[in-house]
């Protein structure tokens, strides 16, 4: 058991990146943190974490060790709870990455309600447009928006996503309104945050457009106030502006295109054979809140 334990710690020192911060976890001082590692290390004759006064970094060996162990606790977790019936009393951390508009959006204000039910879990809610490494950063799980290709992670779809084309009634005023695609070129348009193509689909088929226009940014957020604030016409999510749509303050734009078909909101979370409670009772909990927004249409793979 001792071993196990250390393993957890080093766990914990990952996902947190300072001694200090897991040994609060776990209730350690950084000093007793440090010795867990250090015998860690000389069990397994190996280095795992190169540590100065300002960081931790993973050595090589750090890094596999890290990759396998983290299905290997998660399975025994697992274990535990479903011999124990632990489920109703889940207890720890479970670290959460999801895109920043919709975790302000439809993630922080359902909290109180999760967080109510299970008073002895601590939530850390990541908000970031990149994608994040949900192993090699300590992610329980992340929420993703867009296509799911092939992937060695566990995902289940929250539900579908409907993209359109908008903007705001005063820049329909003063610019017109586009009748067809090729008026796009005489309109600003506002590139996503990524700076990809509008993926189309409409009565020709799919087609690609490259928005062209004096607003760049790194935050999707950004690009959401500035199509409110009537700077131009941009592609966006009905999950994202749908109330905007609906009360007026936007105006959807050439009507028989839409973003790509097929894209999805799903959860991602690394263990195959074995779930945590606490993950898959944020999931559950996920799928339940967004069942009534975005239909039925989930899945798991």
């Amino acid at each position: 058991m001792g071993r196990l334990e250390d393993m957890e710690i080093f766990m914990r020192v990952v996902a947190n990146g300072s001694l200090s911060a897991a040994g609060r976890e776990v209730g350690l001082s950084p000093a007793a943190v440090s010795k867990r590692l250090r015998r860690l290390e000389e069990t397994l004759g190996a280095r795992l974490l190169e540590r100065t006064t300002r960081q931790l970094a993973l050595t090589e060996a750090g890094q596999a060790f890290h990759a396998r162990i983290g299905p290997l606790l998660a399975g025994i977790e697992e274990a535990e709870n479903l011999v124990t019936e632990r489920s109703a009393d889940m207890r720890g951390t479970l670290k959460v990455s999801a895109p920043t508009s919709f975790g302000r959006m439809l993630i922080a204000p359902h909290m109180q309600g999760f967080m109510a039910a299970h008073p002895q879990l601590s939530i850390n809610l990541q908000l970031s447009d990149e994608f994040v490494d949900i192993v090699g950063e300590g992610f329980d799980l992340a929420i993703r928006i867009g296509e799911m290709r092939d992937s060695s992670l566990m995902c289940r779809k929250l539900g579908p996503v409907r993209r359109v084309l908008c903007a705001s009634p005063g820049y329909l005023d003063r610019h017109g309104t586009p009748k067809d695609l090729s008026d796009l070129g005489r309109h600003i348009c506002l590139p996503p945050h990524n700076n990809d193509s509008w993926n189309l689909e409409g009565p020709d088929g799919t087609i690609s457009y490259r928005p062209s226009g004096p607003l760049r940014s790194n935050s999707s957020e950004v690009i959401r106030e500035a199509v409110l604030g009537g700077a131009g016409i941009a592609l966006r999510s009905t999950w994202d502006v749908g109330a905007e749509l609906n009360d007026g303050r936007l105006v959807r734009v050439l009507n028989a295109y839409e973003g790509r078909r097929g894209l999805g909101i799903y959860a991602l979370y690394p263990s195959r054979e074995f779930m945590p409670a606490k993950v898959r009772s944020f999931i559950d909990f996920l799928h339940a809140l967004y069942a009534p927004l975005f239909g039925t249409d989930a899945q798991t793979g």
